[in-house]
This record gives structure tokens, sequence and C-alpha cells, in this order.
């Protein structure tokens, strides 16, 4: 079996992909639902300015990251990806609010994986410097560029990356998927 070097987006990944949603509805006035939310910019989604999201993350951000709710199996597939893979999570989330991150993975059990905060959602140069064989990501631009630098992308569906394809992309409905990918992967 060959040990692995995978990394882990968070959100919409280890997260519900829309569990942002309740919170930016409640805080503009929207009512957007799941199947409207055919854009992974929030900015295009709810048709807001770069500043007022920026509002918004230091009003909200926090307290909407500690209360994301994890998909379900995440927890059982890391610890058993743990026992034969090099794992890293990777996300695009602010260094500002590591501790928030930090505090999240814990309250969930995760624990014993390196995070990497970028504040960008710039991934590929991280994953390059991390010897990545496959990144679990959601954003269909993250995945794009990922696959462009010939990284392998266990891509989690959602309304809002149904429009890409790529070779170096695999879609998969939730964690058991990813967990029989990457078992084919590493044999």
């Amino acid at each position: 079996m060959k040990r692995l070097n995978i990394c882990i987006d968070i959100d919409g990944t280890m997260t519900d992909p829309y569990y942002f949603m309740p919170y930016f509805n409640k805080y503009f006035g929207k009512k957007l639902t799941q199947e409207e939310c055919e854009h992974h910019r929030i900015d295009k989604l709810y048709g807001l300015s770069r500043d007022e999201i920026e509002i918004f993350y230091e009003k909200e951000g926090e307290n909407m990251h500690r209360n994301a709710a994890i998909l379900p199996k995440v927890k059982e597939a890391l610890v058993e990806l743990q026992e034969n893979h090099n794992l890293y999570i990777v996300t695009a989330r602010r260094k500002e609010i590591e501790n928030t991150t930090i505090e999240w993975l814990h309250k969930h059990d995760i624990k014993d994986i390196e995070l990497f905060s970028l504040g960008s959602y710039y991934k590929v140069d991280k994953a390059m410097e991390l010897n990545c064989d496959v990144f679990l990501e959601d954003n269909p631009q993250n995945s794009m560029e990922l696959a462009n630098a010939g990284i392998k992308v266990l891509l989690m569906d959602t309304n809002y990356n149904k429009m890409i394809s790529h070779k170096n992309i695999i879609r998969v409905e939730n964690w058991n998927d990813i967990l029989l990918h990457l078992r084919d992967m590493a044999n």
C-alpha cells in the first residue's frame, strides 16, 4: 500500500457545504436556498460587495465557523486515513481565526493533523510544498487550479461545482466515497 499525502479542505468538504447560508440569509435579509446556491463566490451568490462581506466576517465570521455542521463520517474516515497516510488540513480560512478553526476541529475530535490557514483560496503552492498526491476539495476554482497543476482532486459534489470536469478530478458524494477512492489510489 502506498502512503499518500492527502490535503483536506474544511469548508464544504469537512463541513456541510451550505452551512454559511442561514448566517448570510439572516444578516442580509435574504431567503436563498441550497438549490439556489449555484456559485461558490458568496459575493456573486448574494450580490454583495467585498466590503459588505468583510463587515459580515468581522461581525459573524468566527461564530459561523465555530458552529459549522460537520458532514457524516468525517471523523471516522480521518481516523482510518491517519493510520496509513499523511494528512494535512489546508484551508482558505484566515490566520486570524485559526484558533476558532482549531476549536472547531477539537470540538469534533479531529486532532494531530497539521493545519495550514492560508488566508487565500490559492492552494497549489501549499499542495506542491506538501507533495500532495490527492486534494479533497469542494471549491470549483481551487479544484481546477489543483487539477491543472497535476494534482488529483476528490471533489465533493455540490450545487456550485456542477459545471467543472477535468481528467484529474473525481466527483464524490460523501466521505464513504472518499474512503473508497483513496483506498484504490493507495493500492
